[in-house]
């Protein structure tokens, strides 16, 4: 008969192993709504669990090794060198696959990591204390998403029968300058999901990437109207940001739009201009303003732009050009307007290339969230600045939920759900 002992250590391995698919208590991961959310949880259990038995398998063996707790009856490394050997290869054995399940879950399953700090992990793994220190991030990361992700999920389900954003009528979402409406990757981040989920019927511009206000503003018109005619909607409420807040405005004044929009709310768009952009333009001589247009141009007409023009959606963001726009494009009559702005709180709190132009935007326009002056942005009956505390502040990416970040102190999925919310209650 085997030894008590041995008999334990067999009733451990299977218990180990359903540790390994199952890290986390039943009970812990029943209100985790999302399969994603619960392997998350379950990599970053295991992740802790790594670093606790590590501590204690430090702390315990070490001191065997070297014979320096007489009561434990354990002979030194020196005495016992193979009884030593295959019980430190079992361990590290058991450490590596307790910490590989872990790291490979949250890798996988994370989307708040990011390449950054997959990368930083990858590289400092070999590291002594380093990758200790990266390890504690990626754990914190991972718990952060869980929390905050389950959260929305919750939210979502209770207010699910209310539909706080079926509106009268249908969202048109608006692109900003130099991105377009691609099918895979969506410009607007996580927020029309939001949206759709909450009631909305979410439709989007579809105008080019890089054209001049008036341009784009008459494509604008032409979509407008063919969602209305297709829909029977009658209305849409418009939300913009950057360049396509001016694009849509333009298509209000000059392009018989105003009949077809109930509302019109511009984040973070320019409607003074950018002064930056003047001074760009004046600094930079023709022939390269050409050269740069062209490549631009070239690679804008691959992504999907029949006519794309560089160098008029640039010019008329400057503003001299705005400026000369605003004598065209007067207050609407019979829509209701309003305006969102936010600012970065320190240049290097934004993502690239926002955290290098935020101090040179800054220079010429004040406050701005990396590409606009905070005084550009107030236009319409109503005006709404978002800002946070401490150092991250809000960019002109951030607003869109372009980078999917999970920022502390805002949350743009709710905001945009709040928005629409507004508009159903203004009967729009």
């Amino acid at each position: 008969m085997l030894p008590v002992s041995k008999w334990f250590l067999l009733l451990l391995i299977p218990l180990f192993l359903l540790l390994q698919v199952l890290p986390v208590f039943p009970g812990a991961s029943a209100k985790i709504r999302s399969l994603r959310l619960k392997n998350t949880q379950a990599g970053s259990m295991l992740l802790k669990t790594f670093l606790v038995t590590m501590v204690i398998n430090l702390a315990f063996n070490i001191p065997g090794m070297v014979g320096a707790i007489e009561s434990w009856d354990i002979p030194a490394i020196g005495d016992a060198p193979w009884k030593w050997t295959g019980h430190i290869v079992l361990i590290v054995v058991i450490e590596n696959i307790i910490f590989w399940n872990g790291i490979v879950r949250v890798y996988i399953t994370t989307n708040q990591l990011g390449m950054k700090y997959r990368v930083i992990g990858i590289l400092v793994g070999m590291i002594p204390i380093a990758h200790l220190i990266a390890l504690g991030i990626i754990i914190r990361i991972a718990d952060k998403e869980v929390k905050v992700e389950n959260e929305k999920i919750l939210l979502n389900e209770s207010r699910a029968s209310e539909q706080i954003c079926a509106c009268k009528y249908p969202i048109l979402m608006v692109h900003g300058v130099f991105f377009r409406d691609f099918r895979f990757f969506n410009y607007w981040g996580r927020i029309p999901e939001q949206l759709e989920k909450n009631g909305a019927r979410v439709f989007y511009g579809n105008q080019q990437s890089a054209a001049s206000v008036v341009t784009s503003g008459m494509e604008l018109a032409e979509r407008i109207k063919k969602i209305c005619e297709e829909t029977g909607c009658e209305k849409v409420n418009i939300i913009a940001h950057s360049k396509g807040g001016l694009d849509s405005r333009m298509a209000i004044a000059r392009f018989g739009a105003s009949p077809y929009v109930a509302s019109l709310t511009t984040i973070n768009t320019p409607h003074r201009g950018c002064e930056f952009a003047d001074y760009l333009l004046s600094k930079i001589g023709e022939s390269h303003q050409v050269r740069v247009a062209a490549m631009y141009e070239a690679a804008l007409r691959k992504a999907g732009d029949p006519n794309p023009n560089f160098l008029a959606a640039v010019t008329d963001l400057t503003s001299s050009a705005c400026a000369k726009l605003n004598e065209e494009m007067p207050d609407p009559e019979g829509i209701y307007c309003q305006s969102y702005g936010s600012k970065l709180n320190h240049a290097s709190s934004g993502q690239f290339p926002l955290n290098f132009s935020t101090f040179l935007v800054g220079h010429f326009d004040g406050p701005n969230d990396g590409l606009v002056g905070a005084k550009s942005f107030c236009w319409g009956q109503d005006y709404h600045f978002l800002t946070v505390n401490g150092k991250r502040g809000i960019s002109h990416g951030d607003v869109i939920d372009l980078n999917r970040e999970n920022i502390d102190g805002f949350d743009v999925r709710e905001l945009f759900v709040q928005i629409v919310s507004d508009l159903r209650k203004k009967g729009l």
